[in-house]
């Protein structure tokens, strides 16, 4: 056990022991079997390489071998900034197999977030692209390197690597297994009830919490996810969201990989990548977030691509609101599954043959039978069915508190373990829940969870702002844009432009910026004297909505 992880109650452990939930096996394990059964069958395609099974079993264990003798294993933490590529998916089952711990950060994640995570984790080693979307990740590296005690290694994708990184190309060209036995592998594969992946929340409280999933807990989850929505041995899944998200992580990649499916990793969601690999590649199951969905819609070469391979859509990571739904189902078929959840365990999906009502308008049903929720008022009560309330779950693959978050999971978790969510639901007569809206502060911009404290941080230490509130302002595409607020201090100007230069020297994800500007001589109270988002909300939503309709457009 890791200091600072919440284990399950030895009662519940026991419980999804017995209910077959848990089956007490490490992923890396069930990654072996998988390979041995699907030896000549294509496992991942990466631009023009197609790797079977058979070598990419090989891979796996050949960096495992080098991750080991680095002394990458034994439950020390790797920071994972990889993009999509074969060697995420190689290096993420390498480490599952010595028991090192991914941290499943992003590539548009900067200094600031992985200085955070990596010093928070005592993260070991750190896996980086040298140059990725014109962002220079061995400076930002070397910049960093500095003010982590307790990095070790860093690995690099690519040709180029800074003063004492490895490249991770020279490990995989390395056959060491020729030199070391693959037996040494099983003594450091770790017990199932120990953490495999850490996942990041998407708080609405300063920087990420980190999620410990267990083998077993996030085996479960990852099988009953693809098998929800469609995802099976003969299926071909396109995963064009960043693959370390929890999302396609568990519900493509690794649920892939133990299936014996294929796996077709895209550099980017843009149609003109997308559309041409369907076609190649007969793609069967694409996970999506609505942004993406509703781009590919309204993109000229939709009509004339060819879909009739495509048995699933799913879309998650944010409501898919009915009109685009309904596009969908009329333009392809009854491909689309709606999914709601979350990185700290609770999966719904709608499921194929759902009536159509059902599969546009809810956000689906619990993935396992063993789920519990409940859906509450302000003190807790339930609410009477139909109701809109926040959504608490607890189940055998729902975490019981964050990592070394002693002080917040007292109110992230309520004394039974229940988890809130922040989300506020309502169940729909089929069963299915309605995702109405969250309690949390957070902006969700095309399933990126931001969280309004961190951004109203970052703006606050711009020297011209006194005060300033961040709200989630509506948008067509991604759902949600950021709307910053600002009281100026008495003779300060500020220029939006301004702000994002003063952000971009702060060393932050790109998507965490305000994407609006607008000052005001004060905010909007609340009764008791706090800031009224809600008012500011609405004051956004009715701008805009004037703006839209001066071009003579509506807004959605």
């Amino acid at each position: 056990m890791l200091d600072g992880q919440v284990k399950w109650p030895e009662n519940a452990a026991r419980l999804y022991q017995q209910l077959g939930c848990w089956c007490g096996e490490p992923i890396g394990n069930r990654f072996d079997r998988s390979v041995a059964s699907n030896l000549e069958r294509i496992a991942v395609v990466d631009g023009e390489r197609r790797v079977t099974y058979r070598e990419l079993g090989v891979l796996v264990n050949r960096l495992a071998l080098h991750l080991a003798r680095r002394g990458v294993s034994g439950g020390r933490r790797v920071v994972f900034q990889l993009p999509n590529s074969l060697e995420c998916v190689i290096a993420y089952f390498a480490c599952l197999k010595t028991g090192a711990i991914p941290i499943a950060t992003l590539p548009a994640h900067r200094h600031t977030e992985i200085g955070h995570l990596a010093r928070f984790t005592d993260a070991y080693a750190w896996l980086v692209p040298d140059e990725y979307r014109r962002f220079d990740y061995v400076a930002m590296a070397t910049e960093l390197r500095g003010a982590l005690p307790a990095m070790r290694e860093i690995i690099v994708m690519g040709a180029r690597a800074g003063a004492g990184m490895t490249l991770l190309a020279d490990l995989l060209a390395d056959p060491i297994e020729d030199r070391e036995p693959l037996s040494a592998l099983k003594r450091l594969m770790p017990s199932a009830d120990e953490v495999a992946v850490f996942q990041l929340s998407g708080g609405s409280t300063g920087l990420p919490k980190v999620i410990p999933r267990t083998h077993d807990d996030y085996l479960y989850n990852s099988l009953l996810l693809a098998a929800s929505s469609g995802f099976e041995r003969d299926g071909v899944a396109l995963v064009a969201i960043p693959m370390m998200h929890n999302f396609p992580l568990a519900g493509a990649v690794q649920s892939g990989m133990l299936f014996g499916g294929r796996v077709v990793l895209a550099p980017s969601p843009e149609p003109e990548v997308i559309f041409p690999l369907i076609e190649r590649e007969r793609v069967t199951w694409i996970c999506a977030v609505p942004a993406m969905a509703v781009s590919w819609l309204n993109h000229p070469r939709f009509k004339h691509t060819d879909f009739s391979s495509l048995r699933s859509l799913a879309v998650g990571g944010q409501r898919l609101n009915p009109e685009p739904a309904r596009r969908i189902l009329n333009l392809i078929g009854p491909v689309v599954t709606q999914v709601y959840g979350m990185a700290e365990g609770l999966c719904c999906s709608t499921r194929r043959g759902d009536p159509e009502e059902v599969v546009v308008n809810t956000q689906g049903r619990p993935v396992s039978p063993h789920d519990e929720l409940r859906i509450v008022d302000d003190q807790d009560h339930d609410v009477a069915p139909g109701e809109v309330g926040e959504l608490l779950c607890r189940g055998p693959y729902t975490i019981r508190g964050y990592y070394r978050a002693a002080e917040h999971n007292r109110t992230a978790f309520t004394a039974e373990g229940y988890y809130r969510t922040g989300d506020l639901v309502r169940m729909h007569p089929s069963g299915n829940l309605i995702v109405e809206g969250r309690r949390k502060d957070v902006i969700n911009r095309g399933g990126e969870k931001i969280g309004a404290e961190e951004v109203e941080d970052l703006v606050l230490s711009h020297p011209a702002v006194l005060n300033a509130a961040v709200v989630a302002m509506p948008d067509a595409v991604l759902g949600e844009r950021a709307c910053a607020y600002v009281v100026l201090r008495p003779g300060a100007r500020l220029t939006f432009e301004d702000l994002v230069r003063h952000l971009d020297g702060r060393q932050v994800a790109r998507f965490k910026f305000p994407e609006r500007l607008e000052i005001v001589e004060r905010f909007p109270t609340t009764a008791v004297g706090k800031v009224s988002k809600k008012d500011l909300r609405a004051d956004i939503a009715a701008r805009l909505a004037r703006e839209a309709a001066a071009r003579g457009e509506t807004v959605r």
